[in-house]
């Protein structure tokens, strides 16, 4: 009994979109599409990543102990924020040291140019050699250069005290902490990385036949894999004149708008649009497509792909298999460039159940 009730039911939901004549003929809904759309390009869609365009490795220029780093993965931090600290302690006594040097070179420098001035005053009175003097002007220039050294000591040590703060470039946001608190770095040893947060770039690689399509400038769409609600204008920046791969060129989209949720790593679909191969076409929802082995070739750079569907015949209230050549994909819709005319009406829903020469009765919007 139970079953007898599904059966009726189901016949009950078939019945919604079937008519039965008087005859007992029982004829189908039909719900079409109108061919009036044209299209004169195809959407082509990529994957990629998010980028910045302008990741920046910090490090220090010189060696040391770190003081503790405050600092975590995602954080926003402005121009000039102090990003890390080496323990002054040490650089502090070098400046010092420095200091206690160029005094001490001074002093040398200055009592060995008044000796040279005495050794060239007893020489024209003849008490002293050539000699003695020469040797005099010998020690002069040196202690001059050693002063020299000692003041080039003293501000290579006040630059390593000031270089012990690791400051922001610029308005960014930390993509990685690389230095752990109170360890030793080396100079040029990595602490942190930071990246702008208003400008994100998407690389990815395209075909032969679409970079031969491209230009700098050429638009493009971005859509966040994690919220495909969002979608953002972007435009190609870079083109590869040399392939990364088998006929595979490197091309960069500039993102012109940024969300506050974006994040660099994240998934994206790219979507450029590119002029048809024949000429223009038009709309056509993917689910009109005839599924049943009997038409249909794959597309090549060279032919269209071919497939057919069912056009509503006015005249005789059926519909006829119509082949049809594919031009590309514009959104969620294929478009059509051979085998359809302005005003077709073409089977959108229920074609596995349909066939060739059948009967039907064309279904309102609200059906």
């Amino acid at each position: 009994m139970r079953y007898l009730l599904v059966i009726a039911m189901l016949a009950a939901l078939v019945g919604c979109r079937e008519e039965e004549t008087e005859a007992g003929k029982i004829i189908r809904g039909l719900k079409v599409h109108a061919v009036s759309d044209v299209e004169r390009s195809q959407t082509r869609r990529f994957p990629g990543v998010l980028e910045p365009p302008n990741l920046t490795v910090l490090s220090f220029e010189i060696g040391g102990r770190l003081e503790e780093i405050n600092l975590a993965v995602g954080q926003r931090v402005d121009a000039d924020d102090v990003i890390a600290r080496l323990d002054t302690e040490s650089l502090n006594l070098q400046v010092q040291s420095a200091e206690a040097a160029v005094i001490q070179a001074e002093t040398a420098a200055r009592e060995a140019a008044e000796t040279l001035t005495r050794q060239e005053q007893l020489l024209e009175s003849g008490t002293v050699t050539r000699v003695s003097v020469d040797s005099a002007r010998t020690q002069a220039e040196a202690a001059a250069a050693s002063l020299i050294q000692a003041q080039k000591s003293l501000e290579t040590a006040r630059k390593n005290l000031e270089g012990a703060e690791l400051v922001a470039p610029f308005n960014g946001i930390v993509n990685s902490v690389d230095a752990r608190s109170f360890s030793t770095v080396s100079p040029g040893a990595p602490v942190a990385s930071v990246y702008s947060s208003d400008r994100f770039e998407v690389a990815l690689s395209v075909g032969f036949d679409a970079v031969s399509e491209l230009v700098v400038g050429t638009p493009a769409r971005i859509r966040l894999a994690d919220r495909p609600d969002i979608t953002l204008a972007a435009a190609v920046s870079e083109i590869g004149a040399r392939a990364d791969a088998v006929s595979s060129f490197p091309i960069v989209l500039q993102l012109r708008e940024t969300d506050p949720i974006m994040k660099a790593g994240m998934a994206v679909e790219a979507s450029i649009d590119f002029p048809l191969a024949a000429r223009e076409g038009y709309l056509l929802p993917l689910t009109a497509l005839i599924k049943d082995g009997l038409a249909g070739t794959p597309g090549s750079a060279e032919e269209p792909a071919r497939a057919a569907v069912f056009v509503f015949d006015d005249s005789s209230s059926t519909v006829k298999r119509r082949e049809i050549a594919i031009g590309g994909i514009r959104e969620n819709m294929i478009v059509v460039t051979e085998g359809l005319e302005p005003g077709d009406l073409v089977a959108s829903a229920g074609v596995s159940f349909l066939k060739d020469g059948q009967e039907v009765k064309l279904l309102g919007e609200g059906d």
